[in-house]
């Protein structure tokens, strides 16, 4: 089974998060930028189901190239509740294979491409799911998560 990246990035209230800090399954999810449509979909979404990641214990995070900042305002208007980690040179982003090439409003640019890990506590990457769609997500990821 293939390894999560090993990383170290600040949450969005400057404390360091690690893979040592993974007990049990995490989600991480990888999207493109703070406050933009699908971002938010995505995460309102997450925030609406937390209750059951929890039950099932599980710990969720998003990851962007956002700053600290950025992300404290994200969470403060949207009021989610889970940490989003900064990756602003999106290096844990192109160790873990999620930056491609896209259309934006016609534009072909390079950045991330929406994409969700299931990792265990040892860092094995149960599942990871691909060009993820913001309203099918957490569906999709309960679905594996429940039948795990």
């Amino acid at each position: 089974m293939a390894q999560f990246p090993k990383f170290k990035l600040e949450n969005q209230n400057g404390d360091i998060v690690t893979n040592e800090d993974l007990t049990g399954q995490t989600v991480i999810y990888f999207y493109p930028k703070d406050n933009t449509p699908g971002c938010t979909t995505q995460a309102c979404d997450i925030r609406d189901n937390i209750e059951e990641f929890n039950a099932l214990d599980v710990k969720v995070y998003g990851v962007s190239g956002d700053s600290k900042e950025s992300h404290q305002k994200f969470i403060e208007k949207k009021d989610l509740n889970f940490d989003l980690l900064v990756d602003e040179n999106n290096e844990l982003a192109a160790e873990a294979g999620v930056i491609g090439d896209k259309n934006v409003f016609g534009k072909k640019v390079r950045g991330i491409v929406r994409t969700t890990f299931i990792i265990d506590e040892n860092n094995e990457i149960l599942k990871r799911f691909d060009k993820v769609s913001p309203k099918k997500h957490v569906e999709q990821v309960l679905e594996f998560l429940k039948e795990g």
